[in-house]
């Protein structure tokens, strides 16, 4: 960086303002922004005071008069200080008269008005950063007429990067630019999907890979014209796609495999969103996300499981709702031999028919005997719900109870080991 230069803007400054103030005009202005400001006071604390008198006399029908009125309170003395210097630059122009004390004071007070507003009443976090930290101070300049000397003097502060030459000038405006661009790009990408997700003529698998198509386009263009906005030729992509080539051929091959794995899963409709999915070392989830890297399966006590999506396309997994949400289930339970075997499977099926997410098809519920065991007859019940029996939706509990009270309330015994032992004498 040219720091002598710095230096020398630095001492010119200086040697301006002090030149400045040991002139009579510079007081005269000065006098004049003081006898201004205060009768910009005098006049808003008047009108603050009629404003007081009204918003005690607003009645509960005008109640949407006491914010906009508030509103009116606390920028009634910046606005008034506001014209009332403007009123006086343009005097003192008009006549030929020194006004840059005047023109300072204006811009400063502008500077203040505008942030009391930003932080007031602009509730966004980035718009009102943005606003604050890179539109304030260029208006500042501007208004200030030093907009293009700060421009020059920052593209003056320069280092070198190999053969790359940058200033804090183009530093500057990458950041600004590519904040502002992957802001608009987010707030498109989230209403992008939300169109396309909402499209009914559409099935839910095809809406998914739109959805993924536009989010890659879209950051693809934005990455484009953040280059092109900072003066990189875009015919130098070419060198750094091949170059991106031989890093995704080493270092970036599993990351390029599983945005890939991405595009096939979405394309090939083996799984959805809203799918419920059990992986082969027994994990299973609701799929919540399908992202370019990962898929995310949300379980039924909250954890969210993270599967890499090249997961799904090298190895074995069961997707239960994939054509159909509803699924069969079994249940086994026993009773007594000495028990009426014949009516069971009637009184079963009958209390069973009765709840409200047990399915009457695809099939009926059927209940049959399995298994003359050691201790009593095992039946077991095969029911069909919608879902997965399991979570919220868990159906196989509310079953066993309503199994359980059926044979207590008709005397049918559910056995339990028992064993008998003899004693033999000894002779």
């Amino acid at each position: 960086m040219n720091f002598e230069r710095i230096n020398e803007i630095a001492q010119t400054l200086f040697q301006q303002v002090l030149a400045s103030v040991t002139e009579l005009g510079f007081y005269l202005q000065l006098l004049a922004v003081v006898l201004t400001l205060g009768l910009a006071w005098a006049l808003s604390a008047k009108i603050k005071h009629a404003v007081d008198v009204r918003l005690q006399s607003v009645t509960r029908n005008q109640s949407w008069l006491a914010q906009p009125l508030e509103v009116v309170k606390g920028l009634l003395l910046p606005v008034l200080a506001l014209m009332s210097l403007g009123l006086l630059h343009a005097a003192l122009q008009q006549s030929g008269l020194d006004y840059e004390v005047v023109k300072i004071a204006f811009s400063l007070l502008l500077i203040i008005t505008l942030f009391i507003v930003i932080h007031q009443y602009v509730n966004h976090v980035f718009v009102a950063a943005m606003l604050k930290w890179v539109m304030m101070p260029t208006a500042a300049l501007y208004l200030l007429g030093w907009l293009d000397q700060t421009v020059v003097f920052l593209e003056s502060l320069a280092f070198q990067v190999g053969d790359i030459k940058l200033s804090v000038y183009a530093v500057i405006r990458l950041l600004v630019f590519g904040s502002i661009l992957f802001w608009l790009g987010r707030i498109s990408n989230r209403y992008g999907q939300q169109i396309i997700r909402n499209k009914q003529n559409l099935d839910v698998r095809s809406r998914e890979v739109f959805a993924k198509l536009f989010e890659i386009s879209l950051f693809l263009v934005i990455f484009l014209l953040l280059l092109n906005a900072v003066g990189i030729n875009l015919t130098a992509l070419a060198v750094f796609g091949g170059a991106l080539g031989v890093g995704i051929g080493f270092g970036l091959q599993q990351i390029a495999s599983n945005f890939i794995s991405g595009l096939i899963i979405l394309l090939d409709k083996s799984m959805a969103i809203g799918n419920y999915i059990e992986l082969e070392d027994g994990k299973a989830g609701v799929l919540k996300k399908l992202n370019m890297r990962s898929s995310s399966l949300q379980t039924y006590d909250g954890k969210m499981i993270v599967v890499p999506n090249e997961r799904f396309i090298t190895s074995a997994f069961t997707n239960w709702t994939h054509d159909d949400p509803r699924q069969r289930y079994t249940l086994q339970f026993s009773v007594a031999y000495d028990s009426d075997i014949p009516a069971i499977p009637e009184l079963i099926l009958n209390a069973v028919k009765q709840h409200p997410q047990v399915l009457l098809e695809p099939e009926l519920p059927d209940c049959e005997i399995v298994e003359f065991a050691d201790s009593g007859v095992v039946f077991q019940l095969e029911y069909w719900i919608e879902g997965i029996d399991d979570g919220r939706n868990r159906v196989g509990s509310d079953l066993l109870m309503i199994i359980w009270k059926t044979l207590h309330d008709n005397d049918i015994a559910i056995p339990f080991p028992q064993r008998e032992v003899r004693i033999l004498k000894d002779e």
